[in-house]
């Protein structure tokens, strides 16, 4: 899905959802009466959200992953695999696997750790355990699931744009209040400034900053070369807006809902209408993967990296640390 408009602000439509945000509130709380969580003998961490939406999430994912091998550990990544077809415990095999069958965020975590794919995470934590070559699970999302104890709780919001009109799904983006969820979180990661003045909202809990950053140019394509750029995430904007920063120029964009399957039809409008401005084609990396591969060599993708201050890598190496 997009996320609406409406989210912005407390506007009527918004208010008028109010009574649905309490029945989504008392479904949460009687899942989590009703589920009995599991709790694996391997440190989990989870990385969340507490609003719906893009907020860097993948990235961090990654990079925790990269930083735990920095650390001597060896970690393992547990996803639900949305999108895919797999529903039964299995390690992502980017040879053999496609978004399809993995979803394109586990195929994409794959390049930097084993990533298991399990609908029932608590099932996932059982199977990561009987494989005795991992000491730590790194858990994509789920920070609302209740069928998997964590032992610590990353949640990472988008700086630009904080929590919007600060209500629960479905009137605003929030998954559950804001005090909720900030009780849960052991640390709080924002992705860019706080240009909404987040971190004011979060009592002693300050936020790390983190910025995405191109790895590097795209490879043979001029900074002049008019481009179309095109995105199917959860804030398709914030990629936009990175081109633009890192100085291409942008022709046109086309933003599609969060985890969108390409069809012909989108790739031949897309095609035309990069024809008809002399632009080339460009998407995010996860949009890449889920691309046909006879279509994915006359697209580019940017490669983005997680940067982060010394001191605050620091303090997320050293929580790593206390979890082993």
């Amino acid at each position: 899905m997009k996320a609406p408009l409406f989210w912005n602000d407390k506007n009527i439509r918004s208010t008028l959802l109010i009574p649905a945000s309490w029945l989504y509130r008392l479904a949460g709380w009687c899942r989590a009466l009703i589920v009995r969580p599991y709790r694996s003998h391997l440190p989990v961490i989870c990385v969340g959200n507490i609003t719906s939406g893009g907020t860097g999430k993948t990235p961090v994912t990654a990079y925790l992953a990269q930083l735990a091998k920095s650390q001597g550990l060896a970690p393992v990544i547990l996803s639900r695999g949305y999108g895919g077809t797999i529903t039964a415990p299995t390690f992502v095999d980017p040879v053999h696997h496609d978004a399809r069958i993995c979803g394109d965020e586990p195929l994409l975590l794959s390049q930097s750790a084993p990533v298991l794919i399990a609908r029932d995470r608590g099932e996932g934590a059982r199977f990561i355990e009987a494989q005795n070559r991992f000491d730590i699970i790194i858990m994509d999302d789920g920070m609302q699931n209740p069928s998997l104890y964590k032992d610590s709780v990353i949640a990472v919001f988008d700086g630009k744009i904080g929590t919007q009109n600060g209500r629960i799904f479905p009137a605003g983006p929030l998954r559950t209040s804001l005090a909720t969820g900030r009780g849960l979180a052991d640390i709080i990661l924002m992705n860019g400034s706080d240009e909404t003045a987040l971190a004011s909202q979060l009592g002693d809990k300050r936020p790390l900053t983190f910025h995405l950053k191109a790895q590097a140019a795209i490879p043979a394509l001029k900074k002049t070369k008019p481009l179309f750029a095109f995105a199917g995430i959860g804030r398709p904007e914030r990629f936009f807006e990175t081109l633009a920063d890192e100085g291409y120029y942008l022709a046109q964009t086309k933003a599609f809902g969060d985890h969108h399957s390409y069809n012909q039809d989108d790739i031949t409008a897309l095609v035309e209408g990069a024809r008809a401005l002399s632009a080339m084609l460009i998407t995010t990396h996860k949009d890449w993967v889920r691309l046909p591969p006879a279509i994915q060599k006359h697209i580019a993708y940017l490669p983005v990296s997680l940067h982060i201050s010394p001191a605050d890598e620091a303090l997320l190496a050293a929580h790593l640390n206390a979890n082993r």
